[in-house]
């Protein structure tokens, strides 16, 4: 550690009475800061008050630092020092005195003003956040047909303020606090007061106090520290861009944590059946809401077992295939030199690094190249023999079902189960293929997630759990859905009471 810094990276030292040691003291702590702005006033009647005001330049709203702050002070002729500073701030309602360098820098780097006085041993520290950002934009990763279009950005007060517009609620809190010993990230926890269970808030919120990192930068980040199963595939948190999301999460009783500079909420904790649910689902009919739901479940038996099915029947046991099938796939094979398993491999692979490519490569460029490059590698591997025709076919199946599932994390559980799959049948065939599968459900059933079952309504603790698959697979119609799910506190359960008829 250097002079000023202590073992937790907090800054040593307190506001000295001395305006010149304060300003000593910042000039060496922000040492080759050029974009640190550093102005020094002689106020009062006699111009006899030193005062120093220091401002990080792109953090900061200049225009309300010059009119509200700088301005008035040098118009006021007061003797007080105290009182002068108060009035020369009035228009900046949130402000505040404080003692420490610490409180001081902080502020500072988050884009907050702090005035140094001489002969105060205190400074005033003055909200004036301005920082970069982008507006609200609509959402392209959960992109939904029906329902609001707007998405998170990177501004913390913005996303609190969008889920805020949609829970008009008093119990609705926000604690906002920071992570991270040199980034010191702002991150804010929202909850429903009378809906959370106090024992998952206190747990979430010691995790995070616990956190010993020197930088939290997005909130992707933040839920790698909060996992506590890593040893799993499969993501014990929720991601999400959609503020309407985040509000529906809140309304059943969940956790939401968002951190600056991250365009995306955490919500917690999690089931399996979350990541199979569009936003769109409860904005349309329930009927087209189902159908869409039960394709996805099909989507994601086909992304994680399809290609490991079709190595452990063509290699092991064609002899349950059809015979007008089992010619057909002799015929497709005719001429390829490798075994089926290499086939699989070749082109799996092959699609993931197409996949690949077109997330990195920019705008509708990337789409385009994962499309046409599907096709004239599929094409030209084809004309080669190096591949059969059914292979294309299997893997593009493979890779359309996994598009169909609308979290992007969840998916990549899939890409790799696939493979574990492709293995197991390799060796076993459809023995192996039904071990990777029980293997998989068993490790499912075993998880959990801050106490909830993650096969929740399927593995549930409660009693009545039948209203809970009203929104599993089957999403029933609204009017229905009158209960809130498990990880909603006890007493808090109902959500719409029951019609009165006759009345």
């Amino acid at each position: 550690m250097d002079e000023f810094h202590g073992r937790d990276h907090k800054l040593k030292g307190k506001i000295s009475q001395d305006i010149q040691n304060n300003i000593k003291y910042v000039e060496a702590v922000m040492a080759d800061c050029n974009d640190l702005i550093k102005k020094e006033f002689h106020i009062g009647r006699r111009r006899n008050i030193r005062i120093y005001v220091v401002y990080m330049d792109g953090l900061v709203n200049t225009e309300m630092i010059q009119e509200s702050v700088i301005k008035p002070m040098l118009i006021e002729p007061v003797q007080e020092k105290r009182q002068a500073v108060d009035q020369w701030v009035i228009e900046s309602a949130d402000r505040k005195w404080i003692t420490t360098m610490e409180e001081a820098f902080t502020a500072i780097l988050s884009g907050n003003t702090v005035v140094f006085i001489d002969g105060e041993g205190q400074a005033i520290l003055i909200s004036s956040k301005m920082p970069p950002t982008r507006g609200v934009q609509t959402a392209d990763q959960e992109v939904a047909m029906v329902g609001p279009k707007d998405s998170f950005n990177e501004s913390l007060r913005t996303n609190t303020a969008l889920v805020r517009r949609r829970i008009r609620d008093t119990r609705l809190k926000v604690i906002q606090k920071q992570v991270g010993t040199r980034s010191k990230t702002d991150y804010a926890i929202m909850y429903i007061d009378d809906l959370v269970k106090k024992d998952i808030l206190e747990e979430i919120e010691a995790q995070i106090e616990e956190m010993c990192v020197d930088g939290v930068l997005d909130s992707s980040m933040l839920q790698q520290f909060l996992e506590k199963n890593t040893k799993t595939p499969f993501p014990t948190y929720q991601l999400t861009q959609r503020p309407d999301k985040t509000a529906s999460g809140l309304l059943e009783g969940r956790i939401a944590v968002i951190v600056d500079n991250s365009p995306e909420a955490l919500l917690l904790p999690v089931t399996l059946n979350v990541f199979f649910q569009a936003s769109d689902d409860y904005y349309n009919r329930w009927e087209t809401a189902t159908f869409a739901r039960i394709l996805r479940y099909i989507s994601a038996f086909l992304a994680v077992g399809l290609p490991g099915f079709y190595v452990a029947l063509a290699s092991y046991h064609p002899e349950v295939l059809p015979t007008p099938f089992l010619l057909a796939l002799v015929s497709a094979r005719e001429g390829v030199p490798f075994p089926v398993v290499v086939e699989v491999l070749l082109m799996e692979l092959s699609f993931e690094l197409l996949r690949e490519a077109g997330i990195r490569l920019p705008g509708q460029l990337g789409g385009t190249i994962g499309i046409v490059g599907g096709l004239i590698v599929g094409q030209a591997a084809v004309d080669a023999h190096i591949v059969s025709t059914i292979v294309v076919i299997v893997v593009s199946l493979t890779a359309i079902a996994s598009f169909s599932i609308p979290n992007e994390i969840f998916t990549g559980a899939f890409r790799l189960l696939k493979f574990m799959l492709i293995a197991f049948c390799t060796f076993w065939g459809l023995y192996g293929f039904f071990l990777g599968c029980l293997a998989i459900f068993i490790h499912l059933f075993q998880m959990e997630n801050y106490g909830v079952p993650y096969m929740y309504p399927t593995t549930a603790k409660e009693h009545g759990v039948s209203t809970a698959f009203q929104d599993y697979v089957i999403r029933a119609p609204l009017k229905s859905m009158k209960l809130r799910p498990e990880f909603t506190k006890n007493d808090a359960r109902i959500r719409q009471k029951e019609e009165r008829h006759g009345k």
